[in-house]
């Protein structure tokens, strides 16, 4: 665990995450499920390719802003609803990441003495 000014950063108040970040593509296949819409049916909707929309909602691709405006065109959901979503989800992988997170700690540190 990493240690910020000695104390253990899952301890310092309001600073909680998922276990697991949740991607924001599997919110949009609840909506689409929610709207009995297909994928096949969605993605020809709003003009991208099966594979695009499989790869966002399966979370091995994420959502950009020209996806967030065509899914608030689509399904009118604001596009600063998914680019939010897709940023907290980028955060908490990151923080999840000991390995970066070890790298922070050492940089802050390094910066505390500047």
């Amino acid at each position: 665990m990493v240690k910020i000014s000695g104390i253990e950063q899952n301890m310092i108040a309001n600073n909680h995450s998922p276990f697991v970040p949740t991607h924001p593509g599997e919110l949009l296949l609840e909506e689409l499920a929610s709207r009995n819409i297909s994928q096949a049916k969605f993605s020809e909707k709003i003009g991208v390719k099966p594979s695009l929309l499989n790869e966002i909602i399966k979370g091995k691709r994420g959502i950009n802003t020209e996806m967030a405006l065509l899914l608030e065109a689509a399904l009118g959901i604001s596009a600063k609803f998914w680019i939010n979503l897709q940023n907290d989800y980028n955060l908490q992988k990151a923080r999840s990441n000991e390995s970066f997170m070890s790298r922070l700690a050492e940089i802050r540190k390094i910066a505390a003495v500047l």
